[in-house]
């Protein structure tokens, strides 16, 4: 897995945006849209005065209003290099009643792009209310998108065989876990040591104080959950009406996550191949742990006699990261089960059609975003991880104990790290939000990317929290067709009610 946090793909935006988005056009002009907005009275942090006193100027562009922010590259050194952060704003369609920054996650999701799709990720109520204000964070999209590798290394690097046999296998995997940080040490610049989640969080606040809100209302899902809950600590004060859904959590260890997170992908697994059972003539076996064998067998027989698939060589990489974005969503199960036999068969378009869902990648080649590459610029930087090649083979014998199909191949994904250019910022610690607003969390019992044991670790960091809890499938809950989470998430957002003490839906 292409990621230190092991999110096996970025976040329901890729879900959501799966067909070519055209790029909002950044203009730092007023076009007779409505007035630039004037800044928040909250007082800025020393030395940061200039980037808390602009405003910005929003021109029409698809799907809302575009504008950009300045903020600086290195905090420590706010007179040195600065950057241009995209927002988007899609104006609320009633009477307004603030701004409702969203972040889809990843990390690298484009909240550029998420907010485009405004319609769709809150419920009416909420966008009739809010204007939806979506960014993209600092090295991602078209916020200065850092860029590594080009398109056919970052093909290689994906596809790689993530589960070495043998100790020349695993000498090669080390080597190509090794081409993303030297391909960003090398092109990266100096956002290389600058896209830490605190910096984004500082670049967050920036944007509240640029958007007139003296709090700052906020969805975050997925990473964009540790995003929130970073910018709780830095900024208790300055915490408005936060929902964190999907919760990833802050003071997990480089084996608790991957061990968190394998079982995920594992429970997700069990409960697509019952599912493909239970509806009858289930192609890939007659039972749970008959279809789940034949997926293993399936991405065995890849790892030593990949597909050909319109240029690219279809092995165990590409089919896991596949298998893996299907199960984001039981939408996708149906489809992951057609594109497994095809794949048995011989004919690998479909479960390749996944893999670039995942990557955000054409079917042509190309890739929209930046996501693959800004993914590590950020987690390599919130952990230090391991350089020794064996520490990943007791890694993955230990998450393999616990996820036999998953543990592997997430136990070994955090080794780019290990070579990362610069020593990572961050460090694993529980939350300490004292003072802020309380946090709605979600939590959903069967989300493979964020287990929801997750949500209740954070739960129980912040006191003044509550806790959603989702009894279903799939990542994330909000606007996931489940009326009881919509309902009380609304109920947060538009009138401050808080959901009960341990609401179950």
């Amino acid at each position: 897995m292409p990621q230190r946090s092991r999110r096996l793909v970025p976040t329901v935006i890729a879900l959501l945006c799966a067909g070519s988005l055209a790029g909002c056009g950044l203009v730092q002009r007023d076009s007779g849209t409505p007035s630039a907005t004037t800044s928040s009275t909250a007082a800025a942090p020393r030395g940061l005065e200039k980037f808390y006193a602009q405003t910005l100027d929003w021109a029409n562009c698809e799907g809302g209003e575009c504008a950009e922010l300045e903020v600086p590259v290195d905090y420590a050194n706010p007179d040195g290099e600065t950057l241009r952060i995209a927002v988007l704003r899609a104006p609320a369609k009633g009477k307004r009643a603030g701004s409702l920054v969203v972040n889809p996650g990843g990390p690298g999701g484009s909240g550029v792009e998420y907010a485009r799709y405004a319609d769709f990720i809150v419920t009416p109520k909420v966008r009739r209310a809010y204007d939806v204000v979506g960014f993209d964070p600092r090295g991602v999209g078209q916020s200065e998108p850092i860029d590594c590798l080009d398109g056919e290394q970052l093909d290689t690097f994906l596809g790689f065989d993530p589960t070495p046999d043998d100790a020349r296998e695993k000498k090669d995997f080390a080597k190509n876990a090794k081409t993303m940080a030297d391909g960003c040490a090398k092109n990266g610049g100096s956002l290389t040591a600058h896209m830490s989640t605190v910096e984004a969080a500082k670049d967050m606040d920036v944007l509240r104080a640029a958007l007139g809100e003296d709090r700052l209302d906020y969805l975050g899902k997925s990473y964009g959950t540790f995003l929130g809950a970073t910018y709780a600590e830095q900024f208790p004060k300055n915490v408005g009406r936060f929902v964190l859904d999907g919760v990833v959590a802050p003071d997990l260890t480089s084996q608790e996550f991957t061990d968190g997170q394998a079982k995920g992908f594992e429970l997700a697994t069990r409960t697509w191949a019952t599912s493909c059972v239970d509806g009858g003539s289930c192609p890939l076996g007659s039972t749970e742990d008959a279809v789940v064998a034949e997926l293993q067998r399936i991405l065995k027989v890849l790892d030593k006699e990949p597909i050909e698939v319109d240029g690219i060589t279809l092995g165990e990489g590409w089919a896991a990261l596949g298998v893996g974005a299907a199960l984001y969503d039981q939408s996708k199960w149906k489809s992951l089960t057609e594109a497994l036999v095809d794949a048995r068969d011989g004919e690998g378009r479909a479960l390749m059609a996944l893999a670039n869902l995942y990557a955000d990648r054409t079917g042509n080649g190309e890739y929209r975003g930046n996501i693959m590459e800004a993914i590590y610029a950020v987690n390599c930087l919130d952990r230090q991880e391991s350089s020794d090649p064996a520490d990943y083979d007791t890694a993955a014998a230990k998450a393999e104990k616990v996820a036999p199909v998953w543990g592997e191949f997430i136990a070994r994904s955090s080794m780019s790290c290990g070579y990362w250019p610069v020593k990572a910022t961050g460090t694993p610690h529980p939350i300490d939000a004292t003072g802020a607003a309380p946090i709605v969390l979600v939590g959903t019992t069967r989300d493979p990317a964020t287990p929801y044991e997750w949500a209740t670790r954070v739960h129980e960091q912040m006191p003044d929290s509550r806790l959603i809890t989702f009894d279903g499938d799939g990542h994330t809950a909000y606007t996931r067709s489940n009326d009881c989470v919509d309902g009380a998430v609304d109920a947060y957002l538009l009138d401050g009610t808080l959901p009960g003490e341990d609401l179950r839906c």
